[in-house]
């Protein structure tokens, strides 16, 4: 999941009303091999306008207020697309139509339908897990047991506090850092108490002295140009460091880690808005992204696995064969979900997360 920063008021904006002949995608940023799009608009006769958010939040709001403009987004399965779906946001798949349907995972499918009742309004994008990326080097100067497969890298303060000069960064992301620090504390990562929740806030509150930033996608760039050491972030986006830092000028090593103790399992879904202006072509989009080729393409270029078996054996073997990316069924066996909550206990968790990011 690539994080640029769009802003608050582009996100905004009055989206142009496009002719029959488009469609509107709104998705993460570099999140679809560019060349495989324009093959699109080249074989369907379909222009392709394609606009990029920062964080769920943003589309979320944008689907509230209504007339988007839109015709396929991609949220995450949750909490968002829960919420969303049952807001009624959302049109039911015409499956019929969808003749690439086969090419999807079961598993992953599986783990979807717990959120969307039989795969009724979305189909899985990537998938991956949240976990640390770090910079070998400076890590290993500063600290040569650093547990780095282990949450305590982030929210151990006698560990964090180690690496405050060389830069730590954070995801920007409550539903993300809330339960992994439920996690890291031997609690139900998926708790609603409020108990819970005030508990783990107090861990992320007890490491915010020695965070530079909280957010969902600077720390890509900062990890590759060596202005940071540390970050908790999506796998993808620490890949995609990882590879920038190999190949500039100034090289890093920058690797990841899934925690030991368990990690959060998210699926990007792409979706139809229910006021889809051109939702036809929106599901000619969807067929699109389900061609292996596709897949296979989008996930050489994000770092993240597909929810596309049929692109498995497509995809070179540094992707495929690479454990951080598929990992193997002892690692997935710890891999945790959450689920929406209710509007209240959303509004709770919104509010802890502000008071973790202001020390209030």
């Amino acid at each position: 999941m690539s994080r640029v920063f769009i802003s608050f008021l582009l996100a905004f904006a009055v989206v142009p009303a496009f002719g029959q002949s488009s469609v509107n995608v709104y998705n993460w940023s570099d999140y679809i091999a560019e060349d495989q799009l324009k093959a699109f608009e080249r074989d369907t006769g379909i222009k392709v306008n394609y606009t990029t958010y920062d964080s769920n939040e943003i589309l979320d709001a944008k689907l509230r207020t209504g007339k988007s403009g839109y015709d396929v987004v991609v949220p995450t399965a949750s909490p968002f697309f829960v919420r969303q779906l049952a807001a009624g946001l959302y049109l039911p798949l015409d499956k019929a139509t969808l003749k690439n349907w086969n090419n999807l995972d079961p598993e992953i499918l599986a783990a979807l339908a717990k959120y969307d009742a039989g795969n009724a309004h979305g189909i899985p994008w990537m998938w991956g897990t949240t976990g640390i990326g770090y910079n070998v080097a400076e890590i290993r100067k500063r600290m040569p047991d650093a547990p780095v497969d282990s949450l305590r890298m982030i929210f151990d303060p006698a560990v964090v506090s180690k690496f405050k000069d060389c830069g730590v960064m954070m995801l920007d992301s409550a539903t993300d850092v809330l339960p992994a620090a439920l996690k890291y504390l031997g609690l139900d990562p998926d708790s609603k108490k409020m108990e819970d929740l005030i508990k783990a806030a107090d861990v992320v509150k007890a490491v915010r002295p020695f965070i530079r930033k909280f957010h969902s996608s600077e720390y890509i760039n900062a990890l590759a140009g060596g202005n940071i050491c540390l970050a908790f972030g999506f796998s993808g986006d620490v890949f995609q460091a990882r590879d920038r830092a190999a190949t500039a000028t100034d090289k890093q090593e920058i690797a990841y880690a899934i925690p030991k103790e368990g990690s959060l399992l998210w699926i990007d879904v792409a979706a139809i808005p229910k006021d889809a202006p051109n939702p036809a072509n929106a599901l000619r989009f969807l067929d699109f992204l389900l061609e292996a080729k596709v897949a296979a393409a989008s996930s050489e270029l994000t770092g993240y696995a597909n929810g596309n078996k049929a692109a498995f054996a497509l995809l070179p073997n540094d992707i495929s064969g690479n454990p951080l990316i598929y990992p193997p069924a002892d690692v997935r066996a710890k891999f945790y979900t959450i689920t929406a909550g209710t509007p209240e206990q959303t509004r709770e968790r919104t509010r802890l997360w502000t008071s973790v990011k202001t020390g209030r």
